[in-house]
């Protein structure tokens, strides 16, 4: 057998080959068989050799399949011997296989080469699949998406039954880019662009998330919908956008009812704290104002006596030079009362307080713009109090998102950078927006207490955050230069 072998031309295939396999001869007898046979069928292959094929089937099957092979043999040509065979490996174990024969010649003899793999590993990998089908299904359905494949070099989309049902749109399963944005609310189309740019980037991560409102040309309802995705590229261009859209209108219902829940608590609480605040003011000047009142009358009076007495002339001016002294004093005791308190710092990761005041101030119902962070790798983490910072930084965002808001910039983008500010080894910021910017006037003002350029609005919100920064260390400063944005500079000290 063993020269049998070394005179076979295809003996390298036979026993590379993945499936397993038999050489059998025109007498039903095993001529060889290749390593894969002999695992499967837990046999030495030298052993199977010189074996009739009867003996590797069940004694109820064998009359038949040798019927069947015997009539291969007087017709031989390639053929599937059944989808559901039996055979029985060396321990008597039943095996449920596939057979496929070929006749094969060697030295002019006629040999059948069979090819079998088990049927129930194919049934487990196709149960296997369907199983995982099923659970994405209702996966997909339990959750709501809606699943979408961006052609870019057509401009064509392929979407479900869901992203149709959004959409309002017909049953075809194939639909234009532009038709795909023309339902679009028009105020969110500029930054569902800019996401789908940042994900075209081929210097990006390729990932996509974009939130819009869908206007349904059926119903006209408005729906709020959230998408994700990844863009996949081929040589440095991007081809596909693959990914899901999800129904977030309840969701962005509630967060619109907590928001004027939060705004309208905000508003009373602020009225509460001004009107204690202008009660302790005025509680501290009433006095030394009504004593420099009284002052001022005596040396009106003085002055406009026939006889003025220098001394009583002199002790009511100094009277109203030490009252108002006074006035300053309780002022700045006030004040000193007011902000009184030990100021409790950590150490933080500034990433996690940019995103922190990116989602406060989308939840504040400024939406719709696009952010643009560069952090400078291995920044070291900050030091200072984390909510004051948050503070300071969702007071930029909105001024940021209101200037351009007012200017009708489109689409809206605000980019904050951070760097080492080596000169004093501290964290610099930067937060610029891509608005008409401030004029020098404004620039001068902007931050003096109760100075606004807004309908609404006391002015205290950057000189506020100046404070804030100052007593975390830090300070905040506005880039006279920079035209036409508005750019806002600010540091804070790295943590020891």
């Amino acid at each position: 057998m063993t020269d049998l072998l070394k005179s076979l031309s295809f003996q390298t295939l036979f026993d590379a080959a993945t499936d397993a396999m038999l050489l059998i001869d025109t007498s039903a007898h095993i001529a060889a068989a290749n390593p894969v046979a002999k695992k499967l069928l837990a046999s030495d292959a030298a052993a199977m050799v010189g074996l009739k094929i009867s003996t590797l089937m069940p004694l109820r099957y064998q009359e038949t399949y040798l019927s069947e092979f015997a009539q291969f043999v007087d017709k031989p040509q390639l053929q599937t011997m059944g989808s559901e065979l039996i055979a029985l490996s060396h321990d008597s174990k039943e095996l449920l296989i596939s057979i496929k024969l070929s006749p094969v010649k060697i030295k002019q003899q006629l040999y059948i080469l069979a090819t079998f793999n088990l049927a129930d590993r194919r049934n487990q990998v196709t149960e296997a699949l369907r199983a995982s089908e099923e659970r994405l299904r209702l996966a997909k359905q339990a959750a709501g998406l809606g699943v979408f494949d961006f052609d870019s070099n057509h401009n064509m989309k392929h979407w479900d039954e869901r992203m149709r049902e959004l959409w309002g749109a017909e049953s075809d399963n194939l639909v234009s880019d532009n038709r795909f944005v023309t339902a679009i609310h028009p105020e969110d189309r500029a930054a569902r662009l800019a996401a789908l740019n940042s994900a075209i980037d081929p210097q990006g991560n390729g990932e996509y998330h974009a939130e819009y409102r869908v206007i349904n040309p059926i119903d006209g309802i408005e729906r709020w919908v959230a998408t994700v995705g990844r863009m996949h590229f081929e040589n440095g261009h991007a081809t596909r956008l693959v990914g899901v859209a999800r129904d977030i209108t309840e969701q962005k219902n509630m967060e619109k009812k907590l928001q004027d829940q939060r705004t309208e608590s905000e508003t009373l609480f602020t009225q509460q704290v001004a009107a204690q605040t202008v009660s302790a003011i005025a509680h501290e000047l009433n006095q030394p104002l009504a004593a420099i009142s009284a002052y001022s009358e005596v040396a009106l009076h003085e002055l406009h006596s026939d006889h003025i007495d220098p001394d009583n002339l002199k002790h009511a001016l100094e009277g109203c030079v030490a009252q108002a002294q006074r006035a300053g004093s309780s002022l700045h005791e006030l004040l000193a009362f007011l902000q009184k308190g030990q100021l409790e710092t950590e150490s933080m990761d500034f990433l996690h307080i940019i995103k922190e005041a990116l989602n406060i101030t989308k939840s504040y119902g400024y939406h719709g713009f696009n952010p643009i962070l560069q952090l400078e790798q291995n920044l070291p983490p900050i030091v200072g109090n984390r909510i004051q910072i948050v503070k300071v930084l969702v007071n930029l965002l909105r001024n940021a998102m209101e200037a351009m808001h007012t200017a009708g910039t489109s689409p809206p983008t605000i980019t904050i950078i951070v760097k080492t500010y080596k000169d004093k080894n501290m964290a610099h910021a930067i937060v610029q927006d891509n608005g008409l910017g401030i004029d020098n006037e404004t620039a001068r003002r902007i931050f003096e207490p109760f100075f606004t350029t807004k309908g609404s609005g006391i002015g205290m919100g950057l000189a506020i955050s100046r404070a804030l920064i100052e007593a975390n260390g830090g300070q905040l400063w506005l880039e006279l230069s920079a035209k036409p944005k508005a750019v806002f500079h600010f540091t804070l000290p790295f943590a020891a």
